[in-house]
């Protein structure tokens, strides 16, 4: 098959580019094709007829993009659609990553956003993400859209974050109100990989790991899967807020995303714990 990547510097789309590396692969950054281009989207495209487009491109900064101005609704909102255009023209699938901030991130915690749950997001990010989901939908019937999550790997990841205040603190203050299901890049890319070799029907799907905890928990687990002693405290959102003096986008309590649509696709979806495992074990490799 041949496979074109957009956004391929970024995290999750190397670990794409290493999970479908046995296809012809077309890697693509904003030098080699902007998104927002309509017109050099379709003829990029064209020319290259790919069987497949992996959107991996996005404005992901959720605090700058309140203030960042029309450039976040361009890549989030009209480049999916640009890419979708081109998609259709040349009867090729795309592939679209989106996130859990389409959701208003208050549902009661005892549940569970469904992909077809209402969608009320509160942040620039979320509100521009949403668009770039509608606007698949306007202009392709051939797509997969893959929310996800708390997304980490290769690279600056909340993680990395937490080993290296390990270093100089001996305690540290971790939000425990905000639930979800940290997830790892590898797992996601294989998900989109398997996806793609079973066909699975169209549509949206949520593609998280399996599981649900908090930042709190998370930071705990991390520091229990590699020995290291440091006191976790836990604090809500607005604790946080107060006590490193931030101004901050409204983070979602509630990201936890049910895979059951996924699952009955017979896709691979691990446990978040064991995700992060193997990920510590190949940060430790490395």
């Amino acid at each position: 098959m041949k496979i074109l990547i957009t956004g391929a510097n970024g995290m999750l789309a190397k670990s794409v580019q290493e999970r479908l590396k046995g296809n012809e692969l077309i890697c693509t950054d904003v030098a080699d094709l902007d998104i927002t281009n309509q017109q050099a989207v379709l003829e990029f495209v064209s020319k290259c007829k790919p069987d497949y487009i992996v959107n991996c491109a996005a404005y992901t900064a959720v605090d700058k993009a309140e203030e960042a101005g029309e450039i976040v609704e361009k890549i989030n909102g009209e480049g999916p659609g640009n890419l979708a255009k081109a998609a259709q023209e040349n009867n090729c699938v795309l592939v679209h990553i989106s996130t859990d901030y389409v959701f208003g991130g208050e549902l009661d915690l005892e549940k569970d956003y469904k992909e077809e749950d209402p969608k009320a997001p509160v942040t620039a990010y979320g509100i521009t993400k949403l668009h770039g989901e509608e606007k698949i939908k306007e202009n392709t019937d051939k797509y997969y859209i893959f929310r996800t999550a708390w997304l980490y790997g290769e690279g600056n990841n909340f993680v990395r974050t937490m080993l290296k205040l390990a270093e100089t603190r001996d305690e540290i203050s971790v939000v425990a109100d905000q639930h979800g299901s940290p997830t790892y890049a590898e797992d996601l890319a294989n998900i989109i990989g398997e996806a793609i070799e079973k066909q699975i029907p169209y549509g949206v799907y949520h593609a998280t790991n399996q599981g649900y905890t908090t930042w709190y928990d998370f930071t705990k687990a991390i520091f229990e899967y590699t020995g290291i002693i440091c006191q976790v405290n836990p604090v809500s959102t607005e604790e946080y807020i107060e006590m490193m003096k931030i101004t901050q986008a409204k983070r979602p309590k509630n990201s936890q995303l049910s895979k059951e649509k996924l699952l009955a696709q017979q896709i691979t979806v691990p446990e978040w714990e064991d995700a992060l495992k193997r990920y510590l074990i190949k940060e430790k490799e490395m």
